[in-house]
């Protein structure tokens, strides 16, 4: 799990701080540079495709290798190639390039949002609950650890070949980018090392068929989904200018709208879904077992009050990190310090201070339950964001 979760940290920081601060040394717009951060949605809508992870076995490989390290293989292959695209593009030759950087990001963060699937369905399978709280402790060290490596010391790579935000240089960073498909090997390895978890549940065996039409399925939603969100972007455009005026508040506006339009496509994705099993395009009972008998499970055993608590606090928790996150490196270099102080305080503090948190975590959801464990970590997260204004105010 150490290793396993070595590979799931490094992708994350090559989506967000570290080639936010790639972009900034290119001048690149920081309003772009935010966007970017888009491309780790994947993240957010794992959920999604999870089920089709869990379900469909990958032809040759899951015999070979079964049907977690199958998925963990081809996932970690497709972040090294997403990295590896990333690394032959310079934002600073114009926008064509920066839209295959897009490209670039959008499939890293699909492939690690993949990879983060199936390395947590190999650590519920490969041992015992008593085991869980340490397993998942000992994952999240090698995240971090990965998280330092793709982060600082990505930072102390571009800045050791060559590039600063007076001199910006294309192939350093292209360089350290490299490496850092490179690193994604520790990952590799440890997959082909690893064996296979014996699941005890009795899975039910569908056709070729069955699995090609429920992949199908998943595509059709998609880009129902797609299709439904970019279709109405004229009708947004004039939506938020009248809501503008209404509010007197442009930003109010377009929230409004732009929940509004989630919610669309949402709709839209869901009735594409209707329609297809109505016409016994995909096999019910397969829909039922993958998607929706788990969703009736979660809300039968916490019941509605608790379940409808459940879902804010899982998707608001991080999301102070998540936004912060994008910007911290390039406020902090804006502030006046060099990618090698930055790197440096990453070094020392993300290292000792989160592997300790780490552990002091796990233990203590044994010691005292994971609820009050949440509440302390959600408290901290809160107040220590509040030092951004301290380091606002008194500078490098």
């Amino acid at each position: 799990m150490l290793f396993l979760g070595f590979s799931a940290g490094i992708p994350i920081l090559l989506i967000f701080s570290t080639l936010g601060l790639w972009l900034n040394e290119a001048g690149v717009a920081k309003s772009t540079i935010t966007y970017f951060s888009w491309a780790a949605l994947g993240y957010s809508f794992k959920f999604v495709w999870a089920p089709l992870v869990d379900r469909l076995p990958l032809p040759f490989l899951t015999h070979f290798l079964g049907r977690r390290r199958a998925w963990m293989l081809v996932s970690q292959l497709a972040i090294m190639g997403s990295i590896l695209l990333m690394s032959t593009v310079d934002p600073k030759a114009g926008v064509s390039s920066l839209e295959i950087l897009a490209y670039g990001a959008v499939l890293l963060g699909f492939s690690s949002a993949t990879q983060d699937i199936v390395i947590d369905a190999y650590r519920i399978e490969s041992a015992d609950q008593d085991m869980q709280s340490m397993l998942s402790a000992t994952y999240i060290a090698g995240y971090r650890i990965g998280m330092l490596v793709a982060g600082a010391g990505g930072l102390f790579m571009a800045s050791y070949l060559g590039s600063t935000k007076e001199l910006y240089s294309y192939s350093a960073w292209s360089n350290t980018y490299v490496i850092m498909s490179g690193v994604m090997l520790i990952g590799v390895i440890t997959t082909l090392i690893v064996s296979e978890p014996k699941s005890e549940q009795k899975e039910v065996e569908y056709s070729t068929q069955d699995y090609a039409r429920f992949f199908l399925l998943f595509l059709s939603v998609v880009t129902v989904f797609i299709l439904t969100f970019v279709s109405t972007s004229d009708l947004v455009k004039d939506l938020k200018g009248s809501l503008s005026a209404v509010f007197s508040n442009k930003h109010l506006a377009g929230f409004i709208v732009g929940s509004l339009r989630m919610v669309l496509a949402l709709v839209g994705a869901y009735v594409a879904a209707r329609v297809l099993i109505a016409f016994n395009i995909v096999n019910r009972s397969m829909v039922n077992s993958t998607y929706v008998d788990p969703i009736k499970d979660f809300f039968n055993r916490y019941g509605l009050n608790v379940a409808l608590l459940f879902l804010p606090v899982i998707g608001l928790s991080r999301i102070s990190d998540i936004v912060l996150g994008v910007v911290a490196n390039i406020f902090s270099q804006d502030m006046g310090l060099l990618k090698v102080e930055i790197a440096t305080i990453s070094k020392t503090f993300g290292l000792f201070m989160t592997i300790a948190g780490g552990f002091f975590g796990g233990v203590m959801a044994i010691r005292v339950g994971v609820f009050k464990v949440l509440f302390l970590g959600a408290l901290l997260s809160s107040l220590t964001n509040l030092l951004f204004i301290v380091l606002a105010k008194c500078g490098p």
